[in-house]
């Protein structure tokens, strides 16, 4: 079995539009939710979300004409992967293409495509919908123009698991590496679902928070939590083997030594209330990775934690049915109290936060914490960022359908 490192990260988020800035501010305990600027909300409950900020796709491409052959989505995710690429050098290495995979996907794909080209043939018949609709719409054209851009040709695998799409696609990738069947891959998340049809369905389907005050929309594990705040952007990461990235002075931020993958099987959208498929997911991460439950102050755990009733509960439980008493000595947060759900880029994003967490010896906060909550009484790092030594990191996804991701980090 070969070992596998992460040797480029790029990020695009609310809080940051590469992986630096966005560090910066999860240390920081920015707040990248505020109100919605990407259409009128007179007539929506939900006000705010956490967008992209000061993005321009042009800068990206060589034409203006190819900016509108992609969604939003893809256009996030070559940037990020753009960074990622140019962090790693992995382009600059001599490797055989066919070694050189993506594993890129979206929770939702191309949904500003998808609503825009289904207003045109409401409006103007079947003749004026663009040739372009399908493959801007389907959500492994990101892995797809990733992998033409940069001559991948090796295994490219979107994987599309709601929530946990991306920590799964960076679960997978390890998989695919640690197995012999890549060399590097390319692996996380884009999403772009800010917009009318996507707000009125998660508004709908109660999983929103409908205030109006950003300080207190996002509030993952406190007792006033009363739904999530919708983000986007896009998380890449480089995932290598490791005597290559050796051989070659590859910088390495963090080693992957652990992932789980399992399914409620309970119910669409509410996670299992014993917490089992969770707990399962983490227990399979955590024992191929080695870590015991002794090390539990050591270990960063960069929640899902949605601000949702039933996922912050749930997924404290799941830590309990892992560590035991133990639980309580994790030093966990939620990266979500400032970036907001980004829904399919979460994964790889959170992936990043916690090699970044493991690299620097830094937990970044869960901000606007402020009423405990009996049923989540474990440490969340209230507000401000702690330095402690860390030895591992755990990350987990929860995604509707029932879909449970952990990914196991271990310091470089």
């Amino acid at each position: 079995m070969r070992r596998v490192v992460i040797t480029g990260i790029g990020v695009l988020s609310p809080v940051g539009n590469d992986a630096a800035t966005f560090w910066d501010s999860l240390t920081a305990g920015k707040c990248g939710i505020g109100p919605i600027t990407r259409f009128d909300t007179t007539d929506y409950k939900v006000k705010l979300a956490a967008e992209v900020k000061d993005f321009d796709p042009k800068a990206l491409y060589d034409s203006p004409a190819e900016v509108r052959r992609a969604d939003p989505f893809t256009h996030y995710a070559v940037a990020a992967s753009d960074e990622a690429i140019k962090d790693s050098k992995i382009l600059d290495s001599g490797i055989d293409p066919f070694r050189l995979g993506v594993y890129v996907s979206s929770g939702i794909g191309g949904m500003q495509t998808f609503v825009s080209e289904t207003l045109a043939l409401d409006k103007k018949g079947p003749g004026r919908v663009s040739p372009l609709f399908v493959p801007k719409m389907i959500s492994n054209m990101a892995a797809g123009m990733i992998a033409i851009r940069n001559g991948a040709k090796g295994p490219t695998l979107p994987v599309v698991t709601a929530c946990a799409t991306s920590a799964h696609a960076v679960g997978e990738a390890y998989r695919a590496i640690k197995h012999g069947y890549a060399d590097a891959i390319i692996a996380g998340g884009a999403e772009s679902a800010i917009e009318p049809l996507a707000i009125a369905g998660f508004t709908n389907c109660k999983a929103l928070h409908e205030g109006d005050d950003p300080t207190a929309a996002s509030i993952p594990f406190d007792a006033r939590r009363s739904g999530f705040v919708m983000g986007d952007g896009a998380g890449v990461l480089i995932l290598e083997e490791y005597d290559r990235a050796v051989a070659r002075g590859a910088k390495i931020y963090a080693e992957i030594v652990g992932y789980g993958n399992t399914c409620d099987a309970y119910h669409m959208t509410s996670p299992a209330p014993d917490a089992e498929g969770a707990a399962a997911a983490i227990k399979l991460a955590v024992k191929e990775a080695g870590v015991k439950v002794e090390d539990a102050a050591k270990i960063y755990v960069n929640a899902h934690g949605t601000s949702t009733s039933m996922n912050d509960k749930t997924e404290t439980l799941a830590f309990k049915r892992v560590f035991g008493d133990a639980a309580y000595e994790l030093h966990i947060s939620s990266t979500k109290s400032m970036t907001g759900h980004m829904l399919g880029a979460t994964g790889a994003v959170e992936a990043i936060a916690s090699a970044l967490a493991l690299r620097d010896g830094i937990v970044p906060p869960t901000i606007g914490y402020q009423e405990a909550d009996p049923e989540c009484d474990l440490n969340y790092t209230p507000n401000t960022a702690v330095k402690t030594e860390l030895s591992y990191a755990i990350s987990t996804n929860l995604g509707f359908g029932g879909h449970n991701a952990a990914l196991v980090l271990k310091k470089a």
